[in-house]
């Protein structure tokens, strides 16, 4: 018994090596190498990040997606609205008022700014900064301090170029859960279905199981407080109040349900700038009512004005 009991154990040990030989070792990760950053590598200039995600070709056959996507904040999301340029007025107050001023920040000029400082802003308004090196970084801000004290107009036509694409949500942050879902692969579409995409630089399509969801928009339209962050800052609470007072009151409709169906504005994704969403997001009750006040011996006409405005959007208003 005890000769059978030793041999049983050592067939044991030497098929658990076996295993352990023949087996690949599947590290966390796996399937990164396949997306686009890593094929194209870190791009060590604007113009690299522009190409890289360069979305352009989709106009040749999703024309009016595309003149739709073009009106919209996210084809400016650094710029901002194209009368203002409000958002690079902000990324400049972040560099003047934040970062050389605080003073373990290690920027003293739009030199020394890295994708470590600007993320703060680009978490959510150029997502893709994170495939840049730190030279990019700094290349962003120096053209956005030279189109505000200079006018540069060439840095403008460039700031404009650096947006949230069809290619940052089709492909780039298209799948939330990697380990689970995989990576977005380069050359692949991302939508809610499987097939051929007959474009020779995106020749597939595959389904994205988060397309349809809020979640997709969550990604950059923020929980609050970016607490991973190592100077954390709390800008974008949209999809915060959208679980937590929304949803958990029994809402159920989805970011893309309002602001693209409802409102008939497709991937022309308005907010506050549209009377459209207005309209949608809120509810007015006025009731006036007139009558003479008598002020000792004087009578003195006075309205009483009542207003009641309900918020019938999924979130807080306003946000940001």
């Amino acid at each position: 018994m005890r000769g059978f009991t030793t041999m049983f154990f050592s067939l044991l040990l030497v098929g658990i090596l076996t295993l352990a030989f023949f087996t690949p070792v599947l590290n966390a990760g796996i399937g990164e190498s396949g997306t686009i950053a890593a094929d194209a590598g870190k791009a060590k200039t604007v113009k690299e990040l522009i190409e890289m995600y360069d979305s352009d070709s989709c106009a040749e056959c999703h024309k009016e997606i595309y003149d739709q996507w073009k009106k919209s904040l996210h084809a400016r999301s650094i710029f901002g609205p194209e009368e203002s340029g409000r958002t690079a007025a902000t990324f400049r107050t972040t560099l003047l008022n934040g970062l050389k001023k605080w003073k373990f920040s290690g920027v003293a000029g739009p030199e020394d700014v890295k994708v470590e400082h600007l993320r703060i802003c680009t978490k959510c308004h150029l997502p893709q900064l994170e495939d840049a090196t730190d030279e990019v970084a700094s290349e962003i801000m120096n053209m956005i301090v030279n189109w505000a004290e200079e006018g540069d107009e060439k840095a403008e036509e460039t700031i404009q170029a650096l947006n949230i694409n069809c290619l940052i949500c089709h492909n780039r942050n298209a799948i939330t859960h990697k380990w689970t879902d995989g990576y977005p692969q380069k050359g692949v579409v991302y939508g809610t279905k499987d097939g051929d995409h007959f474009s020779e630089s995106m020749p597939e399509m595959r389904r994205s199981p988060i397309m349809q969801e809020s979640i997709l928009c969550g990604q950059c339209h923020g929980l609050g407080p970016n607490l991973e962050l190592d100077n954390p800052t709390q800008c974008a609470t949209l999809y915060g109040y959208y679980l937590w007072s929304y949803q958990a009151e029994g809402g159920r409709e989805t970011c893309q349900e309002c602001h693209m169906k409802k409102s008939k504005l497709g991937h022309n994704i308005q907010s506050y700038r549209s009377s459209a969403m207005r309209e949608a997001a809120l509810d007015f009750k006025v009731e006036v009512t007139g009558f003479q006040w008598r002020d000792g011996s004087k009578m003195v006409p006075l309205t009483e004005v009542v207003v009641e405005m309900t918020n019938k959007a999924g979130h807080a208003i306003p946000d940001g």
